[in-house]
């Protein structure tokens, strides 16, 4: 066959003809719109990949930004906040009515403009609660933000008043009642959107008599601000989030994670477009289009996929976001706007996702020009092009990125948060880069292995420009589901910091009242009166125990010793240490008797008994308190003096005792303290209840409320995630994610070697063999997936956690390797990928001599 043949014909001029202007290209456009409608279907694994991807970032980032209060809570629209308390019960001399007037007119000659908000205190009758009555103009120039009428009307006159819903349904009082305590009229129902929690009357200004508080907001120049300083009230200024690590970023670099994972899964989904329109592209070209007419129906393609994904997406997250959005509001205990959607994140997301579809299908349209006419008209796929690649330049980008996520752990304060994310793009371009020298590595270990398993071993490694990028993918991944597996186990077996759940579910503690002064966030003191004797306390405990089902009450006692770190930095000891009584000991199934005489302490921490973990007791604090200093300059085995520390006590690992973080997990037994002298000076912190069901909110509010009658508190279970819970979901998202993007890669490479497949057929190849070739495709993917991705989230761990000394250093990771995680990764997901390979793989090719047509 001549060579003109095998080339797009030329004019009778010699010149290769135009592209056809604006005409031919508005064609192109045309047939790539009726291929998408044409092979959705084929496209649907990358669709729904955007949709969800898109869908979940509209719906964190909404969650993630609105969650917090606004930055301007409390000051309205005002930059800057006076506060003047009148509270008799400050640490300093609390400011007189005519010295809070004088200072306001000085803030008025400052500033000019300024809006006074007043508020009384108030207790409800019968109760503890205690509420604010509040004067304050709901068309002030500041404080509108902080007023919200929900029924009836604002009040304008003295003997009006309007309540919030939660203060209302407390006084039993609706519109048109009269307010006992002061004996005015409701006229309205309202409430502080930025604070759902904020509970207060609200009168006009001026009808606040004995103000406990008075708040000046205003917008202060920096020289008005200087002239000031002289004032004696606390003067604040909204928070400002300008911090680069911040919900927004967060979120759109995991967004931006995202779209890179989908551009290299739709790789293989445009290449297996690509392949099967191969005829269709071949009589474009022969019918006079120019390379660049056969790539723009391809590129457009992706551009339309990522244009339909990202529209789903972000309306299926919309319609989320909308109907989460009142669960979300009560949780944030703050109004959310319906339409208070970060754009600055789900734009640049949506932007992200077409911009991934487009250089996913630009990488088949560039290599599906390079066929020659007859051999896209005749259907053969294009030679595997050789990729030449050293192992070098991955190296290279997975020491970079060690080095970044070194300099994260070294930094502190959080402040080396930053440094993940550059490290983080090292980590994945390392992958990307050594997946195809991977590739040919485990085709040489193959090559004298059975024609079933070197044969398909061969073609990705043949193809491996295109099986690499379903290997990048499936190895970011599992690379993500290491670290977070890797990190979560280190972190929550650290025996010091004790990390987790508070208490199980069906438990609660009630602890005693305080018995001194508390101070608030401005530095009042708050007393917290009279203390309520010993029999009521165990009145109170005992009906919180009915209330919530419980089976009877067990005595916490503080014991007067602590547990300390004997390297004296890192993580030090945090949660109680309570006394191990025979009654605390029985209720968890304990024989008291079975405890040796010997053993100091009891513990459900495993690890705790072979840390070297040191106790101290007695007055050789540097307080006086009995208690060692923590961290530099406090207790280490250097510096365990005999009758104020113990530098080896027995542990003993007991694991009836419970293991949540507020509940007694660590017991100094009564034998320790007998024989170290401080049984005598241990303290009660309050009683443990437990039921024999899960307490339920209800029953949790109910507590709360008899708790507060004698000024006592109850914890419950918090929300924090079990290690298991995070590890074992972190391993579920690998393994979906590897195996899902297996699934669209083995059926590119299989559709690429199908003439092999042919031939093999037609020589007698019996489905054993056939099912073996794409067992051994998905097998090897998984595996190199696996192992590639465990590389490269150990290496930015090792990197993180040997510059950080607060983490333990590299022997937590060490030590804590999460074995059973990496198994189901590294050996059970590849088993995984073999048997379903086999079991979908065997059915003969619908024709062997032939291609057949589309």
């Amino acid at each position: 066959m001549s060579v003109d043949v095998l080339e797009r014909p030329v004019t009778q001029s010699g010149i290769e003809p135009t592209s056809g202007g604006v005409a031919a290209r508005r064609a192109m456009l045309r047939w790539s719109w009726r291929l998408f409608k044409r092979e959705w279907r084929q496209q649907f694994l990358i669709l729904l990949l955007i949709v969800v991807a898109v869908a979940a970032v509209v719906v964190g980032s909404a969650v993630a930004v609105n969650t917090p209060s606004a930055a301007n809570a409390g000051f309205g629209t005002a930059q800057d906040q006076a506060t003047f308390d009148l509270t008799p019960t400050t640490k300093s001399s609390a400011n007189s009515p005519a010295q809070v007037e004088a200072q306001i007119a000085q803030i008025v000659r400052a500033v000019g403009t300024v809006q006074v908000i007043a508020n009384e205190n108030f207790t409800v009758p019968g109760s503890t609660h205690t509420y604010q009555l509040r004067s304050q103009d709901p068309h002030g120039p500041y404080g509108g933000p902080m007023l919200q009428l929900l029924s009836g009307r604002f009040p304008n006159g003295p003997n009006e008043i309007a309540l919030t819903p939660g203060l209302a349904s407390e006084l039993n009082l609706r519109v048109g009642d009269t307010w006992s305590q002061g004996g005015k009229t409701v006229v309205g129902i309202v409430q502080n959107p930025q604070s759902l929690l904020d509970e207060f009357g609200l009168v006009p200004p001026g009808q606040v008599t004995h103000p406990a508080q008075v708040s000046v907001l205003f917008d202060a120049s920096p020289n008005a601000m200087k002239s000031l300083s002289s004032l004696s009230p606390y003067i604040s200024t909204p928070d400002s989030h300008s911090n680069i690590v911040n919900p927004s970023t967060i979120i759109l670099a995991l967004a931006t994670v995202g779209m890179l994972l989908i551009a290299l899964v739709s790789i293989g989904g445009f290449t297996v477009l690509a392949q099967r329109r191969m005829r269709s592209l071949g009589m474009l070209e022969s019918m006079g289009a120019t390379d660049r007419n056969v790539r723009l129906v391809l590129v457009a393609n992706g551009v339309i996929v990522g244009v339909v994904g990202a529209i789903v997406g972000f309306a299926l997250g919309l319609a989320l976001w909308l109907a989460y959005r009142p669960t979300n509001q009560q949780n944030a205990h703050h109004v959310i706007p319906m339409f208070a959607l970060p754009w600055n994140v789900i734009v640049p997301a949506m932007v992200l996702a077409v911009v991934a579809t487009f250089f996913a299908a630009g990488y088949p349209a560039r290599a599906i020009t390079k066929v020659p006419v007859v051999r896209a008209l005749a259907g053969r796929p294009a030679p595997p092009r050789q990729v030449r690649r050293s192992l070098v330049p991955g190296v290279v980008a997975l020491v970079i990125g060690f080095v970044f996520f070194s300099i994260s752990g070294a930094s502190s304060h959080g402040g080396g948060v930053i440094w993940l994310i550059p490290g983080l793009i090292a980590l994945i371009a390392g992958i990307i880069l050594v997946s195809p020298f991977f590739l040919v590595l485990l085709a040489r270990i193959g090559a004298r292995a059975p024609i079933a398993i070197r044969l398909p071993l061969r073609d990705m490694a043949r193809y491996r420009a295109r099986s690499g990028s379903a290997l990048s993918a499936i190895s970011l991944g599992i690379m993500i589901a290491v670290i977070v597996c890797a990190v979560a186990v280190a972190r929550y077996s650290n025996v010091f910091d004790f990390v987790g759940p508070n208490m199980a579910a069906n438990t609660i503690n009630v602890y005693t009242p305080p018995t001194g002064p508390t101070f608030g966030p401005n530095g009042e003191q708050q007393n917290a009166g009279p203390v309520a004797s010993l029999s009521s306390q165990l009145a109170t405990v005992q009906a919180i125990s009915s209330a919530v089902g419980g089976t009877g009450a067990v005595e916490l006692d503080n014991a007067a010793a602590s547990l300390q770190n004997p390297s004296g930095t890192g993580r030090q000891w945090n949660g109680p240490i309570y006394v191990g009584t025979p009654a605390l000991l029985r209720s968890y199934g304990i024989n008291p008797s079975s405890i040796p005489s010997d053993v100091d302490v009891l513990s459900s921490r495993s690890g705790l008994a072979g840390s070297g973990v040191q106790l101290t007791y007695g007055g050789g604090g540097k307080d006086g308190s009995g208690f060692q200093g923590l961290g530099a300059g406090g207790n280490n085995a250097n510096s365990c003096s005999p009758g104020s520390c113990l530098a080896h006590p027995v542990v003993q690992v007991v694991s009836q005792l419970p293991s949540g973080t507020s509940a007694p997990n660590t017991v100094i037994t009564e034998s320790a303290l007998h024989r170290l002298h401080i049984a005598d000076q241990n303290s009660l912190a309050g009683w443990e209840i437990q039921s024999n069901g899960a307490i339920t909110s209800p029953q949790i509010r109910n507590a709360n409320s008899l708790a507060a009658a004698t000024n006592m508190s109850v914890e419950s279970r918090n929300d924090v995630p079990a290690a298991a819970e995070i590890v074992n979901w972190a391993t579920v998202f690998g393994i979906a994610l590897a195996l899902g993007v297996l699934a669209m890669s083995i059926g590119l490479i299989r559709s690429e070697t199908a003439s092999d497949l042919r031939t093999l057929t037609a020589a007698g190849a019996s489905s054993r063999t056939r099912r073996a070739l794409t067992a051994v495709t998905a097998g090897g993917l998984a595996f190199l997936g696996a192992l590639l991705g465990t590389i490269a989230a150990y290496v930015g761990v090792f990197g993180f956690f040997r510059s950080n000394k607060l983490e333990g250093g590299v022997s937590d990771i060490i030590h804590h390797v999460p074995w059973n995680n990496l198994f189901f990764i590294l050996v059970a997901m590849p088993a995984a990928a073999i048997v379903i390979g086999w079991v979908l793989a065997g059915r003969d090719p619908k024709g062997i001599a032939t291609r057949p047509m589309e």
